[in-house]
């Protein structure tokens, strides 16, 4: 298939996932029904976001000059793509490029997030049946000229044994955070809010410890916060917050609390559902230059890095940990 149906394809495909097709509607509904945590205002957000930075024209052109990727790739190769499920479509981006570049997904979903995924490829398929032979979907990952990982610390490890002689990118768990400076308007907090709390936290853009300066005042941020309040009615997300709080009572450990979030004094950038960890700071430059080689930060927010309520809606060229897909799989090709 050469670049031009690529790219109109992919193009189609932003159209219909932005659209309120009774099709695409029921199959949305289905992904929740599977996957509690994959809301429809989750999934939505997520479908919105791929539709306005991936799919759309000119954002396609664009990165196909910057590229300069070829009208055919005349011989493509096996990329095995290891998917996640933290939150709806998350491993698209990878299968975006794949495709976009001339090559072949072969691809291992994860059990969290089947529907979605497989919909989009299909009915892909049905506007060209050349999607078939691009992109396919595997239980087990054999025969491939390189790999795409997406796990965690642990799964990570297996990758790298199994996949060791093969040219791969391997991502490990990453997470957020933010560096407040005491200033900040309710707006800026109701936007880091977003970050906070959209798609219950679980992504790892999704900023989850926050560093702030001495005698920080947490009450305005509390109050902002309490925009997500009704994610305590979901059931699973409010079961983790009880949990949460009973270990920290038990443990008679300090915290501060609105009826969604957890806050907690924690030196780790990970926390868990439903809590969010903070750190007190005395020189804001040095904390920047730390975060910027600590390779578990994902995204740094704050005025001075990626702004409030920015960090879940990535960009077409933001690349999870850093490295440049489209420049590994088109390096491919000296291989």
């Amino acid at each position: 298939m050469k670049l031009q149906h690529r790219k109109a394809l992919l193009v189609q495909l932003g159209n219909y996932i932005n659209s309120t097709e009774k099709e695409w509607k029921s199959i949305k509904e289905k992904a929740f029904l599977e996957n509690s945590w994959f809301t429809p205002e989750f999934i939505d957000l997520a479908v919105q976001n791929i539709a306005r930075e991936f799919l759309l024209p000119e954002k396609i052109n664009e990165l196909s000059k910057k590229y300069a990727i070829p009208e055919e790739n005349a011989a493509p190769k096996k990329i095995g793509i290891v998917m996640a499920g933290n939150i709806p479509l998350v491993g698209f981006h990878d299968m975006f490029c794949v495709f976009l570049s001339g090559n072949i997904s072969v691809i291992k979903m994860s059990s969290k997030d089947t529907t979605l995924i497989k919909h989009i490829v299909e009915k892909m398929a049905v506007w060209n049946a050349e999607v078939n032979e691009l992109i396919i979907f595997a239980s087990m990952l054999k025969d491939c000229d390189a790999y795409i990982a997406t796990g965690s610390n642990n799964s990570s490890r297996y990758f790298e044994y199994y996949f060791q002689k093969y040219p791969t990118i391997i991502r490990k768990n990453r997470t957020s955070v933010a560096i407040l400076e005491g200033g900040e308007t309710k707006e800026e907090l109701e936007a880091l809010a977003d970050d906070v709390y959209l798609y219950f936290g679980l992504g790892c853009r999704n900023i989850t410890k926050i560093y702030v300066p001495e005698k920080y005042d947490f009450i305005p941020m509390l109050e902002a916060f309490k925009k997500y309040d009704y994610l305590a009615t979901h059931n699973k997300y409010k079961n983790n917050y009880d949990y949460n709080l009973a270990i920290l009572i038990l443990n008679k450990e300090e915290y501060m609390s609105n009826d969604s979030i957890l806050l907690v004094e924690n030196a780790s950038p990970f926390s868990r559902i439903g809590q969010l960890n903070y750190e007190y700071y005395t020189n804001a430059d040095e904390l920047r230059l730390k975060l910027l080689i600590d390779e578990r930060i994902q995204c740094v927010v704050g005025k001075h890095g990626i702004p409030f309520g920015g960090a879940q809606c990535p960009g077409i060229n933001d690349y999870a940990d850093g490295i440049d897909t489209m420049k590994f799989l088109l390096n491919l090709k000296a291989g």
